[in-house]
């Protein structure tokens, strides 16, 4: 198996997302771009999903967005694409309206939202981000 950086991409740090639960590189810098590995609604204190629902889950997730920005030098402006995963589609309002909240100021990025019958660690929501950079 070959090594990442032998392949052109390295794994990044952030100190605002929570350690994974799983094993994979929860972000990862190719070229001109960083990939943000699907986030659920973790508190980083204590790595357990937070409670109070799905507004509370994508609330967390944005929190963690902010957060994982400060630590990597990148701005909302630079974030160009989100895939959103939800398990209650039906409910898909409540996350459209934090988002227009959170975007609020700034360009959005291209979007895609995919309703799915279950999500990791029971999570009602979950978002993976991806941003350009200057090399």
């Amino acid at each position: 198996m070959a090594d990442s950086t032998a392949i052109g991409w390295i794994p990044l740090a952030s100190k605002s997302l929570p350690a994974p639960h799983f094993s994979y590189s929860p972000l990862v810098m190719a070229g001109s771009f960083i990939y943000v590995s699907g986030l659920v609604g973790l508190d980083p204190d204590h790595g357990g999903l937070v409670s109070g629902g799905l507004e509370a889950e994508t609330r967390q997730i944005l929190i963690n967005l902010r957060g994982l920005c400060e630590d990597l030098g990148v701005s909302l402006a630079q974030l160009m694409l989100v895939r959103i995963y939800c398990a209650d589609f039906a409910q898909f309002n409540v996350i459209n309206k934090l988002w227009e909240t959170y975007f609020r100021g700034h360009t959005p990025p291209a979007r895609t939202s995919v309703g799915v019958a279950a999500l990791p660690l029971g999570a009602l929501v979950e978002m993976e981000f991806q941003f350009a950079i200057k090399p």
